[in-house]
């Protein structure tokens, strides 16, 4: 193992494929990347799609009231098997031989994650779980794995969140401007690389639900017949309602300084629950009830760039499936009016593929023995070398 270890460290370039399923549980989404040591190139990206059975029963084991032993061991493996079924398809369909990819990278997928931790004794202990066993990934491609990123954080006595910022300065830092990387799935996250910076000038943290509140009160709304606000579109035609905003601003998550990290457990389904009774008591139509949980993500990043940015941002970079939603977008722009906003599309990275590419770069930095934590973001000790290595 030492010997391949070695192997792939010492080359010059790598062709990896980073892979993930975000907290919105939509499918696998799997990217190719080449990278070299100084040089990274996008190969191609797609997304594969649950079948909506295998999706209802993540989003089942993401409610601690619905999971079950048995069905998380189960659906772990099952989900192994998409992942490495989900590459094989993407490289015959782009006639990728296998054989060309040297190593893989497998966020996985969070089912559980409590980055504040829960006491045991004297202490606090913060826990994790990413499903999706990388072995079963390994065996079925034959090629090196990393995995399960998160846990050596924590074990750092960090949040084991947000992961990405590591990747997010090797991919997007400047010499002059100031960049905020702005990633909007189901939790909202940016990563600030102030113009010039090094590894230890990084500000990096969630700053609350990105399309998790939208989507949820869609599913509500519908009774499960959307499962999200396509383009913003119901959004846009209703107004918000400015005190029920207000009173959702006062979250104690979006009070709370960096570092910190939040998921299912602050913003999922009780909470579109609570949201949802709510605007109902007030009267609002669903257009009105979509407009103002948009306008929560929208004002809630606003607000933290207010808060807890040290600098001034030049450009806002976003990826993620909110940077879809226009809606969305216009509200950015109207809070954060002086801040040029771009996607990551106009970097060569798709906005729905670069939270792949990253954990891409990051299973590259973990065969060079690099520490790919940023202990400032995170609340860690010390920099770690993420993730769990599987040799093919």
């Amino acid at each position: 193992m030492d010997n391949l270890i070695a192997r792939l460290a010492a080359k010059s370039e790598v062709c990896v494929a980073g892979m993930m399923s975000g907290t919105s549980a939509d499918g696998a989404d799997v990217a190719i990347v080449r990278i070299g040591n100084r040089h990274i190139q996008v190969v191609v990206f797609d997304v594969f799609p649950y079948p909506p059975a295998l999706r209802s029963e993540i989003l089942n084991l993401c409610q601690p009231e619905l999971a079950r032993l048995d069905r998380i061991a189960h659906c772990s493996f099952v989900l192994g098997e998409v992942f490495a079924e989900a590459l094989v398809k993407l490289c015959r369909a782009r006639s990728i031989p296998l054989r060309s990819i040297d190593l893989i990278g497998s966020h996985g997928q969070t089912i559980y994650h409590n980055g504040q931790g829960s006491r045991f004794g004297r202490r606090t202990i913060r826990s994790t779980l990413q499903i999706g066993e990388p072995c079963v990934i390994a065996q079925r491609t034959g090629i090196t794995t990393v995995a399960d990123f998160r846990p050596r954080d924590i074990a750092a006595h960090g949040q084991g969140a947000p992961l990405v910022p590591y990747a997010d300065y090797v991919l997007f830092r400047h010499r002059r401007l100031s960049r905020a990387i702005q990633n909007i799935g189901g939790i909202a996250n940016v990563t600030f690389l102030p113009g010039g910076c090094t590894k230890d000038d990084v500000v990096a943290f969630d700053t609350g639900p990105g399309n998790m509140v939208i989507d949820g009160l869609m599913r509500l709304i519908t009774k499960g017949k959307r499962q999200y606000d396509r383009n913003g579109a119901m959004a846009a035609k209703g107004a918000v309602d400015g005190q029920l905003l207000r009173e959702m601003l006062q979250h104690p998550f979006l009070r709370c300084r960096p570092p910190k990290s939040t998921g299912r457990e602050q913003f999922g389904q009780p909470y579109c629950q609570w949201f949802y009774h709510r605007a109902c008591k007030r009267g609002l139509a669903p257009e009105q009830m979509v407009a103002t949980a948009t306008a929560f993500t929208a004002s809630s990043i606003a607000l933290a760039y207010r808060k807890f940015l040290p600098a001034r941002v030049d450009e806002m970079i976003l990826c993620g499936g909110g940077a879809h939603n226009k809606t969305l977008l216009q509200m950015l722009q109207q809070e954060l009016r002086d801040i040029r906003i771009l996607s990551t599309d106009e970097f060569g990275i798709s906005v729905d593929g670069k939270e792949a590419v990253c954990f891409a770069v990051l299973a590259w930095a973990t065969i060079k023995g690099i520490a790919n934590n940023i202990p400032q973001a995170t609340g860690a000790e010390k920099a770690v070398v993420l993730g769990k290595i599987i040799p093919a």
